[in-house]
């Protein structure tokens, strides 16, 4: 169309004529073409769907086999191409009318980047079998959890220089299952008390292992490079216990019998500490909670309040001179304020769930006391 125009503006006026009249004209030609179409020639080519293709392959390590060692498989050079790049280049030259390209000039085949003479084969290939004579025991107590290298070799799914790469999901999923074996945190635990009952409690005392912290600790162990032979490892915990062996809380504790309004504590095994106590008020609904709990910390000289009233005053503020909470903001303290401690008085003129000790009680148990301390209440 753009010939023609130039073409029926002469024959409508004229040429110009004369030494200096340049009667040339040049104008770029877009070819056109259905574009699907042109895609399905072209991956018609034998080049891409052609029956006598090899597939070039860079050398590798051999998959895991249970029992086998990893060996190096050689690299393969191929005449496979990169379609997607192909396809780009021969459209390319159609739209520029071009009769002819070279795919291979233009970088279309595909080649080998490695060769079974890699250096960093060579030592990720004899890291990996080092790998396989390895085991890591995890420490729980008297108790081992071994993880062998064979499991460590199935979860390896490639390498970045000399490093292995291991698959994550199941890095986690073997440090869930052992959190899910040894963590007691939250779970019910059968505690004897001072007064020869067994109970059943439960609560965020003990053992909890840190999932995402202990995966990533051991990818970062293996990833370094592991000694053959066994070599044993404590994992990163979230929260930790005074004993690994039952039960968790060990053999120095303190212990609230809510239902004998009794507080007790043992060192070591041995009753050195014991006093009566009022505990949540049951008919205001302020039941102090069961569960196992530990020491968050001590203070003296405190000011307890109560919920923070419309008009900017609480709903009790209570000075004590010792101060041990260990649920939230539930805890242990004296009260000058009672002049009788035990039975029954809990049902009816309780506290707002903290436990009242007598004053010169409460002083000797804050002597003794300590941040972490397991903390035992039942009913």
């Amino acid at each position: 169309e753009g010939l023609q125009a130039i073409l029926d503006a002469q024959n409508a006026s004229g040429r110009n004529s004369g030494p200096s009249t340049d009667n040339s004209h040049t104008m770029d030609m877009t070819a056109a073409y259905d574009a699907e179409a042109l895609t399905a020639r072209i991956k018609a080519l034998s080049l891409i769907s052609g029956s006598g293709i090899t597939v070039t392959m860079d050398a590798r390590i051999s998959a895991y086999e249970e029992g086998k060692p990893f060996t190096i498989i050689p690299s393969v050079q191929g005449n496979n191409v990169d379609e997607a790049k192909t396809i780009s280049v021969i459209e390319a030259a159609v739209k520029a009318g071009q009769a002819s390209v070279d795919v291979d000039q233009a970088g279309c085949y595909y080649q080998v980047n490695v060769r079974e003479d890699s250096g960093e084969l060579k030592a990720l290939c004899d890291t990996m079998n080092r790998y396989r004579n390895a085991t890591i025991n995890y420490v729980f107590g008297d108790v081992k959890e071994p993880l062998t290298g064979e499991t460590i070799c199935s979860w390896i799914t490639g390498s970045q220089g000399t490093t292995a790469i291991l698959d994550q999901e199941k890095v986690v999923a073997f440090v869930a299952g052992l959190a899910g074996k040894y963590d007691t945190a939250g779970t019910a635990r059968t505690f004897h008390t001072a007064g020869g009952r067994d109970v059943e409690i439960t609560g965020p005392y003990g053992w909890k292992l840190d999932v995402a912290g202990e995966s990533a600790a051991l990818t970062q162990l293996i990833q370094a490079g592991l000694a053959e032979g066994e070599q044993d490892r404590e994992p990163v915990y979230a929260a930790s216990a005074a004993s690994r062996t039952a039960p968790d809380w060990g053999t120095t504790y303190v212990e609230i019998d809510l239902t004998g309004q009794h507080v007790y504590m043992f060192q070591e095994g041995n009753l050195v500490w014991e006093a009566p106590c009022v505990t949540g008020n049951i008919a205001k609904n302020y039941n102090t909670p069961a569960g196992i709990y530990s020491l968050t910390y001590k203070e003296m000289d405190r000011i307890l309040r109560g919920a923070k009233k419309a008009d900017g005053t609480y709903e009790y503020e209570s000075h004590v001179d010792y101060w041990m909470p260990f649920n939230g903001g539930i805890g242990l303290h004296d009260a000058n304020w009672r002049s009788k401690f035990g039975g029954a008085i809990y049902q009816t003129s309780g506290s707002h769930g903290c436990i009242n000790l007598p004053p010169a009680k409460a002083k000797e148990l804050y002597g003794l006391v300590y941040k972490g301390m397991p903390v035992l209440c039942y009913e």
